[in-house]
Formats: C-alpha cells, sequence, structure tokens
C-alpha cells in the first residue's frame, strides 16, 4: 500500500479498504493539514489587524493606503490560487504541504522585522503584503488534496472540516495578534522596542488606554512559533498518493520544490501586473489607473495562459487538468462559490479597519461639509470586535457540509442565499446612519449582529457548496475545480476591502453592500437553475 510516505492503489471508496487501512491515514492527514491551513489564513489576512494598529500607533500613511495592504495580499493570495489549484497533481500533497507551509516563515519574519520601525516605507509593507499572498494560495492546493483522501459520503464533511478549521486562522489571528502585541516575547530574539499608543486599541478581553506600550513586530513574529513544528509534521506525518488521477510524477522533492517556485512566480507576475495597471505613477504603477473590474479578468487570464504555456509533463499535466473549463458546472459553481467564501474572506479582511473608520470617529458638520477625523472617545474597539463574525463563519462550515450531506448542497445554498441579501441590506442601512452620526455607536450593536449573521450564512454556504462540487464532479475533476473555484472567490479579499476603501472615501460606505446584496440575488437565480428547477442539470446535489 504504502513505501516511504508515498500511497499507491489509494480507493476510499472501496468500504473495506476505508474501514481497515484509509480512515486512518485520511485522517492524520487531515489533522496536519487543517493547522498548516490556518497559519496560511493567519499569515494572509493578518494586515487586517495590523493596519489598525498602525493607524493606532501613529504610522504616517492615509487610511486608504492602509486599506491597500489587505487588498494587495488578497489580490496575490487569490492568485496565487490558480497555479495552486495544479500543485498537487504536479508535485504531490505531501511536497506540496510542507514547502508552502515553509515558505509562510518569509512574510511573517519580514512583517515583525518592518514593523519595528515607524519610518518603513509603505512600499516595503506593501511587498510583504504580496509575500503574504502565498497564505492564501495554499487552501487551494490543501483542499484538492484533502478530497483525493475521503470518499463521497464525507466529502461535505471532510472538506467543511478542512476549510472550516482551517478557517479560523482568521479568527486565531485576529485573537492572538492583538493579545500578543501586549508583550515582550521576541525581543530579546529578534530585537525592536515597544511603540507607544497614540489611540486608544484593544484585545478581546477589554480596551487599551492611549499612551500604553505596545510591541506590534509581534504581530508577524508570532507565527513562526507554528510555522516550524508545523513543516516537520507535513514532512514526516502526510502522504503522496501516486495513483494516475492524483500525483504519479511526485518522484523527487526537490524537483517538486522547483515547479512550485516556478508556478508561484507565474501567480506574482501576474498578480505585480495588476497592481502595476491600477496603482498611480506616484505608488509605482502605470498611472493609467484601470478600473479593478477589468484588471481581474485580464490577471487570471494571464495567469491561466502562463500556467499552459509550460513546457513539458508539467504543462501537458496542466492541460490535462485544464478540462474542467470545458464543463459548465465550473462555472456556475465558481459564482455560487465567490458569494459565499469570497464574501468571507472579504469580510474578514476588511471587518476590523471598518469598524475602526465607521464607529471610531465622530462624523459632524464643521462649516457646512461633513467631517470624518474628530476621534470617537466612545467608540468600540475595533480589536475587541473583529473575530467575532469570522468565528462565527468558521466555526460554523462543517456543519454546513453536514446539512448538506443530509438535504442536498443546493438546497442549503439557497436558504442561506435569501439571508445573506437581507443581512447585508441591513448591515448597509445601519452602516449609513453611523457614518452620517456624531455618535456612531449608537448603531454598532445591530450593525455588528447582522453582520455576524452574514459572517454565519457564508459559512453554511461554504460548507453546502463543497458537498455540490465533490458530487457534480468526477474524482480526478472534483479537486481542481475545488481549488479553481477557491481562487477565483478569493478575489474577495481584494475586491471587498478596495471597495470598502473607495466607498469610505466617497462618503458612502453603504453602497458596498448594495452591491453585494445583488451578487447575491444573482447567485440565487443560478443555483435554482443549475441545481433546484425543475429539468434541472443535476437535481440538489
Amino acid at each position: 500500500m504504502s513505501t516511504n510516505q508515498d500511497l499507491r492503489g489509494w480507493d476510499p471508496e472501496n468500504e473495506e479498504f476505508w474501514e481497515k487501512e484509509g480512515k486512518k491515514i485520511a485522517t492524520r492527514n487531515l489533522w496536519i493539514s487543517i493547522p498548516s491551513l490556518l497559519c496560511g489564513f493567519a499569515v494572509w489576512l493578518y494586515w487586517g489587524i495590523i493596519t489598525v494598529q498602525m493607524l493606532n500607533l501613529g504610522f504616517p500613511f492615509a487610511k486608504s493606503e492602509l486599506f491597500t495592504l489587505a487588498a494587495i495580499a488578497g489580490l496575490t493570495g487569490a492568485t496565487l490560487r490558480i497555479p495552486s489549484t495544479f500543485f498537487v497533481r504536479i508535485a504531490g500533497g505531501r511536497y506540496t504541504i510542507f514547502f508552502t507551509t515553509a515558505l509562510l516563515m518569509i512574510p511573517a519574519a519580514g512583517a515583525g522585522f518592518a514593523l519595528q520601525d515607524i519610518n518603513t516605507p509603505l512600499w516595503q509593507f506593501q511587498l510583504l503584503a504580496l509575500l503574504s499572498g502565498i497564505g492564501g494560495g495554499n487552501f487551494a492546493s490543501s483542499m484538492s488534496n484533502i478530497s483525493f483522501f475521503f470518499p463521497k459520503k464525507v466529502q461535505g464533511y471532510s472538506l467543511g472540516m478542512n476549510a472550516g478549521l482551517g478557517n479560523f486562522g482568521v479568527t486565531t489571528m485576529q485573537i492572538l495578534v492583538p493579545l500578543a502585541m501586549t508583550m515582550a516575547l521576541f525581543t530579546g530574539l529578534f530585537g525592536g522596542e515597544s511603540m507607544v499608543l497614540q489611540n486608544t486599541s484593544g484585545t478581546l478581553i477589554g480596551k487599551i488606554d492611549a499612551g500604553t506600550e505596545t510591541y506590534i513586530q509581534n504581530a508577524g513574529f508570532l507565527w513562526l512559533v507554528f510555522l516550524v513544528p508545523l513543516a516537520f509534521a507535513s514532512w514526516f506525518g502526510m502522504n503522496n498518493i501516486r495513483d494516475e488521477h492524483v500525483s504519479p510524477d511526485a518522484n523527487s522533492a526537490m524537483t517538486a520544490f522547483i515547479r512550485i517556485s516556478f508556478m508561484l512566480l507565474i501567480g506574482f507576475g501576474a498578480a505585480l501586473f495588476g497592481l502595476w495597471l491600477m496603482l498611480p505613477e506616484a505608488a509605482g504603477g502605470s498611472g493609467m489607473m484601470i478600473s479593478k473590474w477589468i484588471v481581474l479578468p485580464i490577471v487570471i487570464a494571464l495567469t491561466v495562459f502562463m500556467l499552459k504555456m509550460i513546457p513539458g509533463e508539467v504543462g501537458s499535466n496542466l492541460k490535462r487538468q485544464y478540462k474542467i473549463f470545458e464543463n459548465k458546472h465550473t462555472w456556475a459553481m465558481t459564482v455560487i462559490y465567490t458569494m459565499t467564501f469570497g464574501s468571507f474572506i472579504g469580510f474578514s479582511a476588511a471587518i476590523g479597519l471598518a469598524i475602526k473608520v465607521i464607529f471610531g470617529y465622530q462624523h459632524v458638520m464643521i462649516d457646512g461639509a461633513m467631517t470624518h477625523d474628530l476621534i470617537n472617545p466612545n467608540g468600540p474597539s475595533a480589536l475587541m470586535f473583529a473575530w467575532m463574525g469570522p468565528f462565527i463563519g468558521a466555526l460554523i462550515r462543517p456543519f454546513g457540509g453536514m446539512l448538506a450531506d443530509k438535504f442536498g448542497g443546493a438546497k442549503v445554498t439557497q436558504f442561506i442565499s435569501i439571508i445573506m441579501v437581507a443581512s447585508a441590506l441591513g448591515v448597509a442601512y445601519y452602516m449609513k446612519a453611523a457614518y452620517s452620526s456624531a455618535t456612531p455607536e449608537d448603531y454598532f450593536v445591530p450593525f455588528l449582529g447582522l453582520f455576524i449573521l452574514l459572517f454565519a450564512a457564508t459559512g453554511i454556504g461554504n460548507g453546502s457548496t463543497f458537498r455540490t462540487i465533490a458530487v457534480v464532479f468526477n474524482k480526478e475533476q472534483a479537486g481542481p475545480v475545488l481549488g479553481w473555484t477557491s481562487a477565483v472567490a478569493a478575489y474577495g479579499a481584494f475586491i471587498i476591502p478596495k471597495v470598502f476603501g473607495e466607498q469610505i472615501n466617497l462618503t458612502t460606505p453603504e453602497y458596498a453592500l448594495y452591491g453585494f446584496a445583488v451578487f447575491y440575488g444573482v447567485c440565487i437565480l443560478i443555483n435554482w437553475w443549475f441545481y433546484l428547477r425543475p429539468g434541472a442539470y443535476v437535481k440538489n446535489p
């Protein structure tokens, strides 16, 4: 069955094999995959918390510039998911998880050193945000890998566990980073002095007054504590499935690392080209300021095209995997998955800074003009509350998978889509009221409650879409489809912070939620047409 952690003849649909041997191996791989993915999410999305603290410490950047850090990480992470979709096929699951987990140490350590100096230029933070995208890309390869280990009867549960508990990286980060910044944890090892808060900050257990010392560099260094042992665990505890439909050519670790590195460079190149098209000349861009809605399709198409042009064995394998693009269900599920996961990851990246900007400042008329720069002494601490929505969204995801296993994926997706439309409109209403009030805190409780409901719906829907994909596609295509749909959906981590930043600059943040609600309505129609109407292509998979 296995030799030197290579598995052959892997057949989880065989009940006798599954109970005797397969279940134990699959479970071990799952429980190493989950914390590795958790750290990937943490490093990818910690800019949403770091930027809040940079604002509290008086780093010399505009609010809109700070929003770009989360947006850049979001764009890169989503783009890297496209090549990551195919890593398991051309490199093997064990080699992929080990190498991509180890690579996360670079942006984590880099952020720790850069944050030690308030005068570090913006471009260095933008470069580190770009590298943080490696963590976002890891989701596609992780989900693709786990999909091959488990039988269809528990795909909703197993993928929901991997994604749901992996997504706890968002909540774990949102809880641990604020706490770590209160302590001198790594000064003896990495150096760096404390900084003094100019504005109130907080953790999940309460506010921290202005004038308090803080160690913002710990936001990066903290993750090395987890990444080092996880790299060892993945190397010694995980497996490559060497069957024809998974990773037949995963012969050498070094070859696998070279292939992965080259494909990651293609993703980085496409993401950088997209940023160059969008950014002004003063920020190192082209100055053309091309709309994100035009740039994103260009980045996706460019990445797919360049990967296809890779010569030799890798290119041949990718062309085989590209058959997923001939299947209409790939495109339907891409849109539906974007509604669920794209919303979860985008709101996770943006909610901390959104709370700070909308509720942490008073919005008052001065000399006939509405201003938004007066600090609100009664404003809620973003770092106390930002973790709640992502926590619920991640926690409930396996439950969504189990509901879908019982009632059908499309039916569960349809129900939560309606909830998402209603809760998005509710959030927009209270956001608008708060952003035109001298006492925005009056609207915070309903705003937060509806946002948590929206997060819960995204989590349940994410679990139900896993089930739909696992049933609709065959065993060779299901993994790559999971990776591809997650790649496109992950652009939510770029779009949502960018849209929030733009609309806050225009003093109309509620318009962002109106737009998202319209998109959810379109997804309701697509889900009904493909999977619920009489004569649907696949009935309630």
